[in-house]
């Protein structure tokens, strides 16, 4: 039997693999697919799962072992590529220990031994001795177990950098089962840690990011890299999550006769002003700024509840809001986002927002990339800086996946209010102005097709194995 092992470690990837179309690509390709799911198992119900056995992940904790060598791994990579990386150095000093713990302690020793000690052989070497640590752990004994009982031909990793994945990755390395990993987000390469493991194939979003992992990872082989897009924009050409503009419009409750302004917020960790420019646009709106008036409607990040919006909720009344409807399937995991997963009602909402709003405003995130592919106008607010007393976002603009969107003219970057309320009518004016440039960037990022990736994921999987 054609068995495929799919490792989906969290909810992103439940969106990404189960809600797109690729899961059912591959039960056309594969008589059997055996899941093994960092969610449980209930999050799958209501889906077409014919022929996949689903096993669950254990909520792996590291031991203190595992963790030092893994931890060695990772800043050691960092050391290896923070010259003229400014995002990478951004990462290093994130992860710079203010306490005064013993793991701190410990970590700070880690930061002066690889300072020293981080070319590619001592990563290696790190990666060797994080491997050996999982040898007679009762996870990795589970692990062997399940892959010898079924027998995969592959083992398919839906993300590349969670550390609880790295006991199946030394058991699929045991049972000599072929792996693969699919590159999860568009800043993974040039701006975070260390994969988990060493894998025999990448799955990437475009030449470009194919490029960027060979340049970081230098004992990868260009033959190892499959060039195949992205799942996560699938969606947006399914037409099971269409609505129509009516119904997008009673959804919101907004004013047809109104052009639509999104503002997108991202998490509270990277995205500290939001609250900020929901503010100015609201203020923009009521003091008449704006030189058309239009409905102001606001999605909030999967990752939060709405509790930092709470006043502006209250002082603004004709703000609209999105609060993404993501389930919590557990609680009392390590990683508790990682265990919430989006309803299909949530993608159609995101699309219909993409689909009708009139301009998109988010501060440098992938968001910028979700409107472009429906030809809307993006801005991107950044007012602070290391001087002026706000969080700090204008140093996402150095980051080596952003300031590519930058100098691309895809977008547009305001750093201060009136910039913004000008740029806002410019857009209304002129929504097509940067439209070419859109289309240029999104060709640069996902080098293919948005439609058929599930379909062409499954077929170059099982090409690997042949």
């Amino acid at each position: 039997m054609d068995r495929l092992g799919l490792v989906i470690t969290d909810g992103v990837g439940f969106r990404n693999y189960i809600m797109s179309d690729f899961l059912k690509e591959a039960q056309k390709q594969y008589d059997e697919i055996i899941i093994f799911s960092g969610l449980p198992l209930t999050s799958f119900d209501g889906y077409n799962t014919d022929n996949c056995i689903i096993e669950t992940l254990e909520d792996y904790r590291e031991s203190t072992k595992t963790w030092m060598f893994r931890k060695l791994k990772e800043l050691a990579h960092l050391q290896n590529h923070k010259k003229n990386n400014f995002g990478i150095r951004a990462n290093l000093r994130k992860n710079y220990p203010t306490t005064k713990s013993k793991r701190a302690f410990i970590i700070k020793l880690i930061f002066v031994w690889t300072n020293i000690f981080h070319s590619e052989s001592w990563i290696k070497r790190y990666y060797i001795l994080q491997q050996k640590s999982f040898k007679n752990h009762p996870t990795t004994k589970r692990y062997t177990d399940l892959l010898e009982k079924y027998k995969p031909e592959l083992l398919y990793f839906t993300h590349q950098r969670p550390p609880y994945i790295a006991p199946l990755i030394y058991a699929s390395n045991i049972k000599k089962i072929q792996t693969a990993t699919f590159i999860f987000s568009w800043d993974n390469i040039p701006s975070k840690g260390r994969m988990s493991g060493d894998f025999n194939f990448y799955f990437v979003w475009s030449y470009l990011m194919k490029e960027e992992l060979l340049s970081f990872y230098v004992n990868i082989k260009p033959e190892q890299v499959k060039v195949v897009g992205t799942p996560q924009f699938e969606p947006y050409v399914l037409e099971r999550y269409n609505i129509a503009y009516d119904e997008f419009i009673n959804k919101f409750d907004l004013d047809s006769s109104k052009k639509t302004i999104c503002y997108s917020c991202g998490d509270v960790s990277t995205s500290k002003n939001d609250g900020l420019y929901i503010k100015v646009l609201a203020e923009a709106k009521k003091q008449g700024k704006i030189n058309e008036s239009v409905n102001l409607l606001v999605r909030t990040s999967p990752a939060e509840n709405a509790s930092r919006f709470t006043e502006l909720i209250d002082e603004y009344p004709f703000i609209k809001w999105n609060f993404p409807k993501w389930a919590l399937t557990r609680k009392n995991h390590q990683e508790t986002w990682s265990q919430r997963i989006p309803t299909e009602e949530d993608i159609i909402d995101l699309k219909s927002i993409l689909a009708y709003s009139d301009i998109a405003i988010n501060m440098c995130s992938t968001m910028s990339l979700d409107a472009m592919f429906f030809d809307k106008p993006v801005i991107n607010p950044t007012f602070g800086n290391n001087k002026n007393g706000l969080y700090d976002d204008q140093k996402y603009l150095k980051y080596q996946h952003y300031s590519r969107v930058v100098k691309s003219n895809a977008v547009t970057v305001v750093k201060e209010e009136g910039e913004l309320i000008t740029e806002i009518n410019k857009a209304l004016d002129n929504p097509e102005l940067r439209l070419k440039y859109q289309k240029d960037l999104l060709k640069l990022q996902i080098s293919h097709p948005l439609e058929g990736t599930g379909k062409r994921i499954a077929t170059i999987l099982k090409q690997c194995v042949k």
